[in-house]
């Protein structure tokens, strides 16, 4: 098990959940604007958020920010110590940060001072485009350059009486991220961040981030992750839910299951599905609803389901865990079917 490590007012590691995070597009100097999109986020499901720190006005900003929200913020900064130690004094809660380009052994120190004296958390990581040039020489673009430039990163902060940190290892390939975090997770107790970096848009990130993070998290590696997607973040924190709740670690949810139908369907079951589960997608308790293209095998294969739904031609038949219920014209099943989810949710 990992360490447990605080981040504001949650915990990452140490037997918690998983903590999704996403991070804003907005320039973080643009307060309204970015609080807008952070509350977006937070209805979503966001749990913790990071915002990108490029100059003195978005540093300051973070001051503000933090009046306005609830959730803990992350200051994302590279190159500038400077930087770090005025986001950490604004009130960040946490930052991520590279000490390898923070600009020498100085600089770390100075930055994991500031850390320390306002007692906040530090995230170090290495991607394919930051790994150390001397593991670089070493291993080429491997697992293994990229967990020695991160545990190399961490080193540094611990000389300096840092413990209270997060690593990441992120790569654009899912197996190479897949081998970092697995050779990762042998070698440290700290809790990892996990996340396939420059994932793409959203279907080819979505399959990229789906592969790569539900394997770990079948493996038991991931303390706290995000989905990366070119665009909209709200849809990360959408993504990053359903791999959770994939692979068994979110249950409160409405899960719908849906046959793929065939020739023997004949009524607008795919349609229905769509509507179920937009309706359902808030949902935090724990249930499991069928639509099923037909009656030949809808409530048998869906004998598990609190309530499903399966069709003919011109009637549908409501099934509970297996047991048909009552039979509706297919005409109103839409409706009649929508009534008895609200009423299980509502229940």
């Amino acid at each position: 098990m990992t360490r447990r490590v605080k981040v504001g007012g949650i915990y990452i590691g140490g037997g918690e959940g998983v903590k999704i995070q996403s991070m804003c597009t907005v320039k973080t100097s643009r307060v309204d604007e970015v609080c807008a999109q952070i509350s977006a986020l937070e209805g979503a499901g966001c749990e913790i958020i990071r915002v990108s720190v490029l100059d003195e006005e978005d540093a300051a900003a973070i001051k503000a920010i933090k009046e306005r929200i609830r959730m803990p913020l992350v200051a994302d900064i590279h190159f500038s110590a400077k930087l770090a130690v005025a986001a950490i004094e604004a009130g960040c809660d946490k930052v991520r940060i590279n000490p390898g380009n923070i600009g020498g052994e100085q600089n770390v120190k100075l930055v994991a001072d500031c850390i320390r004296a306002h007692g906040i958390s530090v995230r170090v990581g290495s991607n394919t485009g930051s790994i150390e040039k001397q593991f670089l020489q070493k291993y080429g673009v491997s697992e293994y350059s990229l967990v020695e430039s991160a545990l190399h990163g961490v080193g540094m902060l611990e000389k300096y009486g840092v413990h209270d940190i997060v690593i990441s290892v992120k790569a654009s390939s899912v197996p190479l991220t897949f081998a970092a975090y697995k050779l990762l997770s042998s070698r440290t107790d700290y809790p990892l961040h996990i996340g396939v970096t420059e994932a793409g848009t959203y279907e080819g990130a979505l399959v990229k981030s789906s592969a790569a993070l539900g394997a770990l998290l079948l493996e038991g590696i991931g303390d706290t992750m995000r989905v990366s997607i070119t665009g909209d973040p709200v849809r990360e924190v959408y993504a990053a839910k359903q791999i959770l709740r994939a692979v068994g670690l979110d249950r409160n949810f409405a899960d719908v299951i849906s046959c793929p139908t065939c020739g023997r369907c004949q009524w607008h079951s795919a349609a229905l599905a769509e509507k179920v589960s937009d309706r359902v997608k808030d949902c935090k308790k724990p249930l499991k609803i069928a639509v099923m293209g037909c009656v030949v095998n809808g409530p048998g294969e869906a004998a598990e389901a609190d309530i499903g739904i399966a069709g003919a031609k011109d009637r549908c038949v409501i099934f509970k865990k297996g047991v048909v219920c009552r039979t509706v014209d297919a005409r109103d099943a839409e409706r009649e079917f929508l009534k008895e989810i609200d009423g299980l949710i509502n229940d």
